[in-house]
C-alpha cells in the first residue's frame, strides 16, 4: 500500500507592516509515493512555500494536511522521519567530507552501517573518487550529487527538491536531472520538484503551475481538487 501526502483546503498567507499578503488558497492536492511531481511558476508565487507546507517543515495559515502510511492517517509530524530534502543551495557542511556529509543523516539516526552505505550512495552518484574531498573542493555539479546522495542515503518515502538545478549550467543540470528521477525511481521515493524550467518540469509524470493564488494542471486548468497520483 502506497503511502501519500494530502493536504486539504491550504491557503497560506503573512502580514508585512499593515498588510496581509496572501500567496494561495483553497489549494487541494495528494502526492503519492513512486510518482513523480513538478511545481512551476513566477518567481514569488509561492512554490517554495508550498513545498515546505508538503514536507510538513512549516504549518499553513489554514486548511488540514495529513500523512497517510499502511492506511492510518496521521498529522505531518509523522512525515518528518520518511523524507529526504534538497536544496537549491546544496546546504553542504563545509568542514565535512563528502563521504561525511553524505553519511550524516544516517549518523544522526544511530546507524552503524552508515559510513558503508554512504559509500554505496557516492558511487551510485558517480562521486567514490571523491570521497575524502570538502564541498569547496568540489564543482556545482559535484555538490549537488553530495546534496542527492544525503537525502537518499537512508530511502525514504518521499524526495522534496527546491530548484535542485537552478545553479548548474546545461549540461549538469540534465546530469542531475537524470540522476535525480532514477534515484527516486530505483528507491519506489515520491518525488516533489520546485523548479522555473520547463524542460526539469516535463520529465515529471504530473506537472502543475502555481500563479496567482491557485494550482493549474499541465493544461492550465484550473484545479480545486486534484488527487494527484
Amino acid at each position: 500500500m502506497s503511502s501519500y501526502i494530502e493536504l486539504k483546503n491550504i491557503s497560506q498567507s503573512f502580514h508585512v507592516h499593515s498588510s496581509k499578503i496572501t500567496l494561495f488558497n483553497d489549494l487541494n492536492l495528494s502526492i503519492t509515493q513512486g510518482e513523480s511531481y513538478a511545481i512551476t511558476g513566477p518567481s514569488g508565487a509561492g512554490k517554495s512555500s508550498l513545498l515546505m507546507l508538503m514536507s510538513g517543515l512549516d504549518q499553513p495559515t489554514t486548511g488540514q494536511s495529513s500523512y497517510v502510511k499502511a492506511g492510518i492517517s496521521r498529522t505531518l509530524d509523522f512525515l518528518r522521519a520518511d523524507i529526504g530534502f534538497i536544496f537549491q543551495q546544496f546546504h553542504l557542511l563545509p568542514e565535512l567530507t563528502a563521504l561525511n556529509n553524505v553519511a550524516l543523516p544516517l549518523k544522526l539516526r544511530g546507524d552503524k552501517q552508515a559510513i558503508n552505505k554512504a559509500l554505496i550512495w557516492l558511487d551510485k552518484v558517480g562521486l567514490s573518487h571523491r570521497k575524502d574531498h570538502k564541498p569547496s573542493e568540489l564543482s556545482g555539479g559535484e555538490q549537488q550529487r553530495i546534496a542527492i546522495a544525503r537525502a537518499l542515503v537512508f530511502e525514504p518515502r518521499f524526495i522534496f527538491a527546491d530548484e535542485p538545478t537552478g545553479n548548474l549550467d546545461q549540461q549538469s543540470a540534465t546530469e542531475i536531472a537524470d540522476l535525480l528521477f532514477a534515484c527516486c525511481h530505483e528507491n519506489n521515493a515520491g518525488l516533489v520538484v520546485v523548479t522555473h524550467s520547463d524542460i526539469l518540469a516535463s520529465r515529471a509524470q504530473h506537472a502543475f503551475l502555481l500563479a496567482n493564488g491557485a494550482l493549474l494542471d499541465a493544461q492550465f486548468k484550473q484545479t480545486s481538487t486534484k488527487r494527484l497520483g
